[in-house]
């Protein structure tokens, strides 16, 4: 566990463009986390859809682009994707609501934006391990991006 938080932390080095806050500029680091999870967390909704229609069977184009009623409950890859796509969306509102409020409250620290980073790569992760179905790595990754929520929320407190 302690060698996957480092890992995170030293992904966010190869991360993605960070940009610091200037009058010309207001991106901050946790700024561009935020937009970079806000992609992230569209593009799980959509592939949980299309993963669920099964798009690439025959008639998974009719199920996509009909009205999706009497689908059976999602199981394996489909039910996984679901839940994926679920709980990113659901941690996505916790990130935004603590990474905004920073913003608005003008707060730029080394400690939200570790934070941030830690949240982020930990959701990176998060995603293959839960379509994998490992159960306690998943919990072990969740746990590591809740750590950076916590890690933004002792900056701001």
């Amino acid at each position: 566990m302690v060698l996957g938080i480092s890992l995170l932390l030293t992904a966010r080095l190869n991360g993605p463009p960070t940009y610091r806050k200037t009058e010309s500029n207001p991106m901050t680091p946790t700024l561009t986390y935020l937009a970079w999870m806000a992609v992230i967390t569209w593009l799980l909704l959509v592939a949980a859809s299309l993963i669920r229609a099964r798009i690439w069977s025959a008639g998974g184009l009719q199920v996509a682009t009909g009205n999706r009623e009497g689908l059976s409950e999602p199981t394996g890859l489909a039910g996984r994707a679901e839940r994926t796509a679920r709980n990113t969306l659901e941690n996505f509102v916790l990130f935004a609501a603590i990474a905004l409020g920073a913003h608005v409250a003008g707060l730029v620290s080394p400690r939200i934006e570790a934070g941030a980073a830690l949240f982020f790569w930990a959701r990176v992760v998060y995603v293959p391990v839960y379509y994998a179905g490992l159960p306690y790595l998943r919990t072990g990754v969740w746990l590591v991006s809740i750590a950076g929520l916590g890690l933004m929320l002792s900056a701001m407190l």
